[in-house]
């Protein structure tokens, strides 16, 4: 049985992956470093910007201590921020979706590998903070996606302002990416793909993928829990 739906939020939510890559690469710029779209998108989108700059150092790409990898995620949150005030959208389909879920009181959480900061704001300029019951972002977890511990911590969140325990796969989960369909899965969670990042081929083992989240009705969500 259904109980609730978890959403990634970059690519799923809001049109801000592209946002991330140029804030991204406008960090990395004074380091003598610039990230293509083609491998940013293949290796690097799932990381959180801790990860991803310590991935950096890891490959011999970006010569700077670890320590100074804190300060680079100031700045480049500082940059992402001012991005998307300017550039930043919701994803078409996204608010009449979440009108649906409401309106069928189907519970919400968000997991995300971006910052909490960074959610709070473009939510909060949508009018869409009210959807959410639970927000988990990157700074509150030590290991991102592709592990569950994310999905992991929503649900006890979820669970911890509820009457009716939620079994994992009771959940769906919303992505965009196979780390992110990958964590779920490790959660135990049902999993719908949405091909706002990648192509439906960079996305099966999905129990369902769709283009746009308004074609996905409750029943369907229904269906993927009973199977």
């Amino acid at each position: 049985m259904l109980q609730a739906v978890i959403f990634d939020f970059d690519g799923v939510i809001t049109d801000s992956e592209i946002l991330h890559f140029r804030a991204f690469n406008k960090v990395l710029a004074p380091h003598g470093l610039e990230l293509t779209k083609k491998e940013y998108y293949g290796k690097y989108l799932g990381l959180s910007d801790v990860d991803c700059f310590k991935t950096l150092i890891g490959e011999g790409r970006l010569g700077i201590p670890a320590a100074q990898v804190k300060a680079l995620v100031q700045k480049k949150t500082h940059v992402f921020e001012e991005l998307a005030r300017t550039d930043g959208k919701i994803i078409e389909g996204v608010r009449e979706f979440l009108g649906l879920l409401a309106a069928e009181k189907v519970r919400t959480a968000i997991c995300s590998g971006a910052l909490r900061a960074e959610i709070e704001l473009i939510l909060e300029d949508a009018n869409l903070r009210g959807f959410f019951e639970v927000i988990v972002s990157a700074e509150e977890v030590k290991r991102g996606k592709p592990h569950p511990d994310g999905f992991l911590l929503a649900l006890k969140r979820l669970n911890a302002g509820g009457v009716t325990r939620i079994a994992p796969q009771q959940c769906v989960v919303i992505e965009d990416s196979h780390w992110g369909l990958q964590a779920a899965k490790a959660a135990g969670m049902q999993t719908v793909a949405v091909t706002n990042t990648y192509e439906a081929d960079q996305l099966a083992g999905a129990g369902k993928i769709v283009t746009r989240l308004d074609a996905l009705t409750v029943k369907d969500l229904e269906r993927l829990c009973l199977s």
